[in-house]
């Protein structure tokens, strides 16, 4: 039954795909409003569609339907509740159902946003653009990605269960889902920046919506980086957040593009410059998100968080070249029409902060960018698999993020036009001033190196910069005041400061041991912490075997375990964890005895201000919110600026 259902909705949202796709053609190739006006009815069956695939697959999934090869090879009995729902976007399949349910979502956001505005070129050819996406992942869906394969049980049948990696946290449940929403959200400013190009439009008034959508996904992004950060410090038990992987580079580099616009289009609407560069963004933004899931999905990159190999790939690299190509051909074809003889008038400006922090961010995305698809270049050529460690990126990256630090820091005291000096020192002083109490504060609480004092001095700057036109903003209108583009961008800019802080300070202070223990009772000390050794345990729960480690650290049990689940002979660890605002504890299994005269061989790890990378990557979150939330007044004349570009 579930199968034929799935089936039935994929056929369903594969035919209103293509429909809409010729339908919108038609109607922009005769001119009939007619045609253009039926687009309601396939964005609905779309819509339809997308949900009842979706809704199908976790039916099957929860009520155990082996007969669906997908819950055959993923579902088992003894899966808990949460995991068996997150189940669906734990293999290849599964996660294109989601990644179309967002898409269709976003499809039918835009529809209702422009639904009286439908006939206008602008808005019919970005409909036109995310019905062609919708129509390339149904395919997906219909072809090598197909998720409602038929399978005969035998009775008695039960399933192995997600990969065990992935029932280690909770966060498994929340870290795909919000990725995807900053991932698939740079559809809609891309279908908009094609929009642009293929009807000239010359106006600012897209502006807003575009960079609405674009705040959306760029804030759903980042909060998707951050847990996913988070579950990898939870879960690999070594202290490490980040390590340069290559599906983690895939998510981090439409986030670089995707800021640099967020920065350059400011530019856009105070100097009338950069309009094809910001177009470029965009679509550069999207592509990367093809490329990115490329990358996730084809198994051409081996990492820990990549899902198997699978025939999805040269389906991916296709589109991904398609996208490539048309854009190419629409930016040589249009750029001169949009294109603004605009300029400079000092680069000791906002403007020339702007556009060297746009040239840093696409330098970054370049470094990072090469570091991830240079092995495939590599294999390409002579057939040789080799990596990229974490030297190479963090020393091409570390002079770019000291440079974005300093922007970060008198951008925003820097006038649009020509500044004199008696203004920017004004403006500066205070920063200055924190950021230097901030550095000494720093060295007396145990900072050294350079480059970690240099870290904690610019982001200290950083925040002083911030700080200062929030309280302007208050003083001038109150609360209100900490509400627009203007202010959520200072708070996002605090957050990163925190963040870089964070960073720069755990990554060079970290500590770690190994203890080997033989008997109840045992003891160590480090780093300040007496560990004492309290015996193992073996817990059988439904869905795995824990054996647990029971050690008390400052008196307080931690209890790291060796999880083995039944159709995994691979031991998994799951480390254990005491936060606070000064250091982190975590404490993880590296053996457990296998007879009586084994030792019990445990690895701790003290990291301080990791706790602060969440605080501010929840700063950041706030700061996208606050950006979102424009004055009334600003939002009533980009409505009309808008309306009056659509409607020229």
């Amino acid at each position: 039954m579930n199968t034929t259902l799935g089936s039935g909705f994929v056929a369903l949202g594969l035919a209103a795909s293509l429909l809409g796709v010729l339908t919108i053609i038609h109607g922009l190739a005769t001119g009939s409003q007619r045609s253009l006006l039926r687009i309601q009815w396939f964005v609905l069956i779309v819509g339809i569609a997308a949900v009842g695939q979706f809704a199908v697959m976790e039916n099957a999934l929860i009520t155990r339907d082996f007969t669906v090869a997908f819950v055959a090879e993923h579902g088992s009995y003894r899966t808990p509740a949460l995991f068996n729902f997150a189940t669906l976007w734990s293999a290849l399949e599964g996660s294109i159902l989601l990644w179309v349910l967002i898409l269709v979502g976003y499809l039918v956001l835009v529809f209702l946003r422009f639904r009286k505005r439908v006939t206008d070129p602008v808005v019919t050819w970005a409909l036109l653009t995310l019905f062609v996406i919708c129509l390339f992942f149904f395919l997906l869906l219909a072809g090598p990605a197909f998720p409602f394969h038929e399978f005969n049980p035998w009775p008695g049948y039960d399933g192995p269960g997600p990969n065990p990696l992935l029932q280690n946290h909770v966060l498994m449940a929340f870290h795909p889902p919000v990725l995807y929403l900053g991932y698939v959200g740079f559809s809609v400013p891309f279908a908009f920046a094609i929009a642009l190009l293929v009807t000239r439009r010359h106006g600012e008034g897209w502006l807003t919506e575009a960079r609405r959508w674009t705040l959306t996904a760029w804030g759903c992004l980042t909060v998707g980086i951050l847990l996913g950060a988070w579950w990898s410090y939870e879960v690999l038990g070594w202290g490490g957040y980040w390590g340069w992987d290559p599906v983690e580079n895939a998510s981090l580099l439409p986030w670089l593009t995707g800021t640099a616009y967020l920065h350059s289009v400011m530019v856009q609407e105070q100097k009338g410059m950069l309009r094809v560069w910001n177009l470029s963004l965009l679509c550069s933004t999207f592509a990367l998100t093809i490329l990115g899931t490329f990358i996730t999905r084809s198994g051409v990159l081996d990492s820990v968080h990549a899902f198997t190999e699978s025939g999805i790939g040269p389906m991916f690299l296709a589109f991904f070249t398609l996208v490539v190509v048309s854009v190419l051909a629409l930016i040589i074809l249009r750029g001169d029409d949009i294109r603004t003889e605009g300029s400079i008038d000092t680069p000791i400006s906002r403007t020339g902060a702007f556009l060297t922090n746009n040239l840093l961010f696409a330098g970054f995305a370049f470094v990072v960018l090469l570091g991830t698809v240079f092995p495939l270049i590599v294999e390409a050529i002579n057939g040789n698999r080799i990596s990229v460690g974490n030297p190479y990126f963090v020393s091409m990256t570390m002079p770019i993020g000291f440079l974005l630090l300093f922007l970060m820091a008198i951008a925003p005291a820097l006038p649009w036009g020509k500044a004199g000096g008696e203004v920017l020192s004004k403006r500066l002083w205070w920063p200055g001033v924190f950021g230097t109490l901030v550095t000494v504060a720093g060295v007396l609480l145990g900072a050294r190196g350079w480059t970690t004092t240099l870290a904690i001095g610019l982001a200290g700057f950083a925040i002083g910069g911030a700080a200062r036109p929030l309280i302007l903003a208050v003083r001038s209108r109150g609360f209100a005041g900490l509400f627009g583009r203007s202010s959520g961008g200072m708070v996002v800019h605090i957050g990163v400061a925190i963040i870089a802080v964070a960073l720069a300070v755990s990554s060079a202070f970290v500590r770690q041991t190994e203890f080997r223990f033989s008997a109840v009772g045992d003891s160590a000390v480090f780093a300040g912490h007496q560990l004492v050794f309290q015996g193992n345990a073996v817990v059988e729960k439904e869905e795995k075997i824990e054996t647990q480690v029971k050690v008390a650290i400052d008196g307080k049990i931690f209890t790291p375990s060796i999880n083995i689940f039944p159709f995994s002979g691979q031991p998994i660890g799951t480390p254990s964890t005491r936060s606070t605002w000064k250091d982190d504890v975590q404490l993880s299994v590296l053996k457990i005895p296998e007879n009586e005269d084994d030792s019990t061989v445990v690895r701790i790890t003290v990291q301080p201000l990791v706790w602060w990378i969440w605080v501010g990557g929840g700063v950041m979150a706030l700061g996208a919110m606050m950006s979102a939330v424009p004055s009334r007044r600003r939002n009533r004349d980009s409505e009309e600026a808008f309306a009056n570009e659509v409607t020229i």
